[in-house]
């Protein structure tokens, strides 16, 4: 766990060079104007909605129907803010990876770089893997005593998945494929659930969440890069 932390702090280090910091701001960026767009189009639908169905005289509604919408919207764009920005930015997180490994003069580990169509393909097996999990592990919450432990087995499972999508990209970077990199990430199970804790709890805090991603990533880089035995 020690170790996991200190490969975060100098991934955090590393995120301020100039080489690094515009794949910060750029997934940041490409989420605001997409969340920007869905505010606009969900008013201007509310609005249209509130003309057409509310009668004249309970127009009044629309300051309780307003605000409403704003904390939903808000409620479910934080909640859904990371799972966005990883699939938008995976591409940029791909080259993050790459370009991490330069700024260290580990280049050599650069052995594959996928396609857009690779990238694409691999967040979406991911997704598939998750989900597929997500369903079955949501009914511990409805088994009487099993309940107790489900928060618990909830939270390691984010963990592992939070492990298997940063990890991905300097792993990719090898040409190592999904089904591998599970196969890698349980040979250092207790390593990855540390970092996929500590990104976890990071993901979960409001305006923090933004760097978490990316510092994330180069943290996986720098561990892949310090645990790739020498050829």
């Amino acid at each position: 766990m020690i170790e996991i932390t200190g490969y975060l702090w100098k991934a955090l280090q590393l995120l301020k060079t100039p080489a690094l910091r515009s794949f910060l701001l750029i997934p940041f960026l490409i989420n605001i104007v997409l969340y920007t767009l869905a505010l606009t189009l969900g008013y201007l639908y509310l609005d249209h909605w509130i003309t057409q169905a509310i009668p004249t005289g309970l127009f009044w509604l629309r300051w309780f129907i307003y605000p409403l919408f704003f904390i939903s919207f808000c409620t479910v764009g934080f909640f859904s803010f990371t799972l966005v920005a990883n699939i938008v930015a995976a591409p940029f997180y791909a080259k993050l990876a790459a370009t991490t490994l330069t700024l260290i003069n580990a280049p050599a580990l650069i052995i594959h770089t996928p396609t857009l169509r690779e990238i694409w393909q691999a967040e979406f097996k991911r997704l598939s893997y998750i989900l597929t999990r997500t369903l079955p592990l949501l009914f511990l919450f409805v088994i009487p005593v099993v309940n107790f432990v489900a928060p618990v087995a909830w939270f390691l499972f984010s963990a592992w998945c939070v492990a298997l999508e940063y990890f991905a990209f300097p792993l990719e970077n090898q040409g190592i494929l999904f089904s591998e990199q599970k196969e890698q990430l349980k040979t250092m199970k207790w390593s990855a659930l540390s970092f996929g804790s500590f990104v976890t709890l990071g993901l979960s805090i409001p305006f923090i969440n933004i760097i978490v991603a990316p510092v994330a990533i180069i943290a996986a880089t720098l561990y892949t890069q310090a645990h790739t035995p020498p050829k």
